[in-house]
């Protein structure tokens, strides 16, 4: 009689509610002449360096946080401006990193600049033949790469040959890459030889990188297509889309949508762990942050959540542990500690 009145209690009340995934704490960073705002953008991590780089948009500097102690140093040199507007149009906004220098782009003086990290210091500029998003090194042909959504194409750069040194690392523009209709982010998938980058809607391109054209364009189930990032160990390429969704397409599944999940509001810049295969995605208008955990599968899974700040829209991944978003309004960045399992097969 007790079994058959248990019975019937599980199913009048249903399955017990799935556990609310954990809020992780977010810590404060400031960064130097930050209070009255930064418009940040694009940000980034080197593990050789192990710092998160961050273009500090309107302070004239190039900051680099020292991932452990939180410790900073403001490398100038760019276009500063005394108020922040309030966007993210001025001085360095967009920086990667190859053969031991710093490539980073300066919206306000259109310019593609070389930082030695190591001297801290500007040691090369060249100029852009219009404006300025993204920059990303390409390692398989030693080129820079900037971003032109204005005039939806990619300028590429060449840069002096191996054993230059650091005074002669002056980039040299090569050619454009058309993307009408974008270009939007941007990945390099060395060992597939392709970069990918968005069209503002709905889809996604894939880019030869040897021949520099697009090659292939997949639908990515976006409204409004923003963020990327790479597992290219496992084929993935993961989308934000700026409703608040995020999507995996399969590589090696000619840009198949394998899952998609639906979280905040205002994306913009996504992160990946591919230890943790941890996805980290905020929200710009939500002020929050979610963690997605990737499974074998390209199913994603809610592991946990953060709250931030208004307008950010902007992160980057240790590799480890460390999460850090941006936070223009107070002009620093946030840094979470993930402390979230690794997310299974």
């Amino acid at each position: 009689m007790t079994l058959i009145l248990a019975l019937s209690l599980v199913v009048l009340l249903g399955a017990p509610a799935a556990a609310t995934p954990p809020v992780l704490p977010a810590t404060p960073v400031p960064l130097p002449g930050g209070a009255a705002g930064i418009g940040f953008d694009d940000m980034g991590y080197s593990a050789a360096l192990k710092q998160v780089l961050v273009p500090a948009g309107r302070t004239g500097n190039l900051d680099l946080v020292d991932a452990e102690t939180g410790e900073v140093t403001a490398i100038g040199g760019f276009a500063a401006s005394e108020k922040f507007a309030g966007g993210h149009g001025e001085g360095a906004t967009s920086v990667d990193e190859g053969r031991g220098m710093l490539f980073v782009t300066d919206r306000t003086s259109a310019s593609l600049v070389v930082v030695d990290p190591v001297g801290k210091r500007v040691v090369a500029r060249a100029p852009l033949a219009g404006g300025s998003d993204y920059v990303r090194y390409v390692e398989p042909t030693g080129e820079v790469w900037v971003t032109d959504p204005g005039k939806e194409r990619i300028e590429v750069f060449t840069l002096p040959a191996a054993g230059a040194g650091s005074t002669a690392m002056t980039p040299a523009h090569a050619s454009f890459i058309p993307v009408p209709g974008g270009p939007e982010a941007l990945v390099i998938d060395a060992a597939r030889g392709r970069a990918y980058t968005h069209l503002w809607k709905g889809s996604t391109v894939v880019i030869d990188l040897r021949r520099r054209e697009v090659v292939r364009t997949w639908t990515n189930g976006c409204e409004g297509s923003r963020g990327m990032a790479l597992d290219a160990a496992r084929g993935f390429l993961l989308v934000g889309c700026a409703e608040g969704k995020a999507v995996t397409l399969g590589l090696d599944k000619d840009g198949a949508i394998l899952d998609s999940q639906s979280f905040g509001a205002g994306v913009d810049i996504i992160s990946y762990n591919p230890e943790l295969r941890h996805l980290y995605f905020p929200g710009g208008r939500s002020a929050n942050l979610a963690i997605f955990g990737v499974r074998s599968t390209g199913m994603l899974e809610l592991l946990g959540t953060a709250q931030t700040a208004g307008r950010a829209h902007c992160v980057a991944s240790d590799g480890r542990r460390r999460v850090w978003v941006c936070d223009p309004d107070h002009g620093r960045i946030l840094r979470i500690d993930d402390t979230l399992a690794r997310a299974g097969d």
